[in-house]
């Protein structure tokens, strides 16, 4: 009950903060990231000066910058001399990716300011308690879960959008913040005067979700990860436990999952599968024809036939299935449905296909997860079944490799060929003892690597996929890779 008593004095004191006059400009620590981009967006789309720190440029910080927000990559006080950040009109929002020992993150602390998790910002964003005066009361349409948060929010707010291609990042039809660059709509936020709900991915690390608020909430998987925060697989789905605690509306959880819900009264439950499911929301009648996915839609109230899938990888039926149910449960016309599935184009770094020619084809996907990775496999078996697969793997984090380096040998070791690059720390120090090598394969540096796929590529003498996969930096060298493959 402290506990309790204690954040909602913090929530409190950060909404009388963000409705009042005084705060005039937003510090965003860790800008670049997905989650921190959407909400620095935001907030300079709402007039604010924004600012903001990251260790490297990257495609997002650049596109942050042509939009008008600064953005310093040295890690040095003197950085911020000259923007007019004060402690009473200055907000800081801050990522865990940031480390303790970041100097502006150290100097801001020392000095002060009021410093706060995205999570939580976000929270209060999304209940349109920091909308100033007239501001609206959102409905959260969220998605949790260990696997499939970004593909399946996105779907949400594409069938939520009726699928509307000219939609924009300030002129949409709902409002959205994306744990990823929609291939629609080339943006990871949305925003709409006139929609009462906002889709946001509600991410389980460091307990983020718990600032949440959903009216309905997707529940994808509750596979063990992030140990490093929660110790136990037990402490891990404890979390997602209370997490269902917090929706007002409905819970659409994946069929057969290790989840027992803590549903207030009146809030309703549904359940959702693939085909012979006791699911409420199933798939039906899947067929594969021509490249593409079709299935028909399930619902208790009725069904849809012949959705086709307009990213036609095998997890997406069930990302789709579990988006529709939430687009049903909110009113959206069953037509409106089928054709939103039809034209949605994916996320970046969800299971792209960069190059599909008769010798070499490549895909990239930002699986990290043993679960994430074996999926991705299996989808690029059922799509090339006659080929060789050379997969690369960037390791996320020395304390996820050392906790699931069990899981990543087993899977990594489904593959023809298996090549590793060193692990990418983030937030973290090294581990004694914690290396890419004990996944086995071979590991090469990331100066080498596209020499080294173009080599095997070369040498192999059947048709080849080559997949790379990991949350790190991988996705810097992703061009470079494609440009490389489709010369071959």
């Amino acid at each position: 009950m402290q506990i309790f008593l204690y954040l909602c004095a913090e929530i409190c004191e950060l909404l009388k903060m963000i409705q009042s006059k005084d705060i005039q400009n937003f510090f965003f620590l860790g800008i670049g990231g997905i989650g921190m981009s959407a909400l620095a967006r935001y907030f300079h789309h709402q007039g604010y000066p924004v600012f903001g720190y990251d260790r490297t440029p990257s495609p997002l910080t650049r596109e942050l910058e042509k939009e008008g927000i600064y953005i310093t990559y040295i890690d040095a006080v003197d950085t911020l001399y000259g923007l007019g950040l004060a402690l009473h009109n200055t907000l800081v929002v801050r990522t865990p990716a940031v480390p303790e020992d970041c100097a502006i993150y150290s100097y801001l602390r020392k000095e002060g300011f009021d410093i706060r998790k995205r999570a939580e910002v976000l929270g209060i964003v999304t209940r349109g308690e920091a909308s100033g005066e007239g501001g609206k009361r959102m409905k959260a349409l969220c998605v949790a879960g260990t696997h499939g948060k970004t593909t399946t929010s996105t779907m949400i707010a594409h069938l939520m959008n009726g699928g509307n291609k000219a939609a924009t990042e300030s002129h949409a039809g709902v409002n959205a913040f994306l744990g990823g660059i929609s291939e629609n709509y080339h943006t990871n936020l949305l925003l709409s005067k006139e929609s009462e709900y906002v889709v946001v991915e509600a991410d389980e690390y460091d307990r983020s979700f718990h600032q949440l608020t959903p009216y309905i909430s997707v529940v994808t998987a509750v596979d063990a990860d992030h140990l490093d925060i929660y110790g136990t697989a037990e402490a891990y789905r404890e979390a997602f436990a209370h997490y269902t605690s917090l929706i007002t509306g409905a819970l659409v959880m994946k069929h057969g999952i290790e989840l027992e819900p803590r549903l207030k009264e009146g809030v309703k439950g549904y359940t959702y599968g693939v085909e012979k499911s006791q699911a409420d929301f199933y798939a039906e009648r899947i067929r594969v024809k021509d490249g593409q996915i079709v299935f028909d839609f399930k619902m208790p109230d009725g069904e849809i036939k012949d959705v086709q899938l307009g990213v036609p990888v095998w997890v997406n039926i069930e990302n789709a299935v579990a988006a529709m149910a939430v687009a049903h449960l909110c009113g959206i016309k069953d037509e409106v449905m089928r054709e939103a599935m039809a034209s949605f184009k994916g996320v970046q770094r969800r299971f792209n296909i960069h190059v599909n020619t008769p010798k070499v084809a490549y895909i990239d996907d930002y699986a990290h997860h043993p679960q994430e990775i074996a999926t991705a496999i299996d989808s690029i078996r059922k799509l090339f079944p006659e080929r060789k697969l050379i997969g690369v793997f960037q390791p996320h984090l020395y304390t996820r490799t050392r906790d699931f380096a069990d899981g990543f040998r087993a899977v990594l070791g489904t593959l023809d060929e298996c090549v590793l690059l060193p692990i990418y720390p983030a937030r973290e120090k090294p581990i004694p003892g914690v290396t890419s090598e004990m996944l086995g394969g071979v590991v090469v540096q990331k100066p080498e690597l596209v020499e080294e796929l173009k080599r095997r590529v070369r040498e192999s003498k059947e048709p080849v996929v080559v997949l790379t996969v990991g949350a790190g930096d991988i996705d810097r060298l992703v061009p470079e890779i494609a440009r490389a493959l489709k010369e071959e």
